[in-house]
């Protein structure tokens, strides 16, 4: 069973099911000339919300050394929201406050963000420890996230990353999720999968 939370902003309820920590191990494989990346890792992935209307994210990957310990590949930080526009009542930019005071937004007002296919746009923006940025777009529906980067920005010394989607899904209890990349001057393809159980 799913215990959902009551104390989150009402643009949060599509993205409920994802608040938690979720831990477990996944398969990296991806060939870039004529080099094949391959292997398992341990993933731990979490999301968590302070009030507002969106769910902070954190990841963190790992592969086992020669000698047993945990070698990091790479840790993520962003944030989940819904896609709307923004209104009076909402902060920002930066550390303004809102324009104008006004109630909560309710789930009725969720409910009219409902797209054509029936599920809901979302927007996440991901930062990698290795320099990489990105913003997806994409959609929840029901237990299922699919997610297509709209744009990448790298650092100087980052490597060539062009591009990625995600897919997110909740199966039997367990997160679920595929990462597509075009990365190493290669179109887009298979990179890395994993399945999470939520942790104690």
């Amino acid at each position: 069973m799913l215990d959902l939370p009551t104390d989150i902003a009402a643009d949060l309820a599509p993205l409920s099911w994802l608040i938690g920590v979720w831990e477990g191990t996944g398969v990296l494989d991806y060939t870039a000339g004529d080099t094949r990346f391959s292997g398992e890792f341990t993933h731990r992935v979490s999301f968590s919300h302070d009030g507002g209307d969106h769910l902070n994210y954190s990841a963190d990957a790992w592969t086992i050394g020669a000698d047993g310990g945990r070698v990091p590949l790479v840790a993520e930080v962003g944030f989940w929201r819904l896609e709307r526009p923004a209104i009076a009542t909402d902060a920002g930019p930066a550390l303004l406050p809102p324009r104008a005071p006004g109630p909560a937004r309710t789930a009725d007002d969720v409910e009219k963000l409902r797209n054509a296919e029936g599920g809901f746009d979302i927007q996440a923006q991901i930062v990698h420890s290795d320099g990489v940025g990105e913003l997806y777009l994409g959609q929840i529906k029901g237990p299922r996230i699919d997610l297509a980067t709209d744009a990448v920005v790298r650092t100087a010394g980052a490597r060539d990353y062009a591009a990625a989607t995600r897919m997110y899904g909740l199966v039997e209890g367990d997160l679920l999720w595929a990462w597509d990349i075009a990365a190493l001057a290669h179109d887009l393809r298979s990179h890395a999968s994993a399945r999470l159980k939520r942790a104690e």
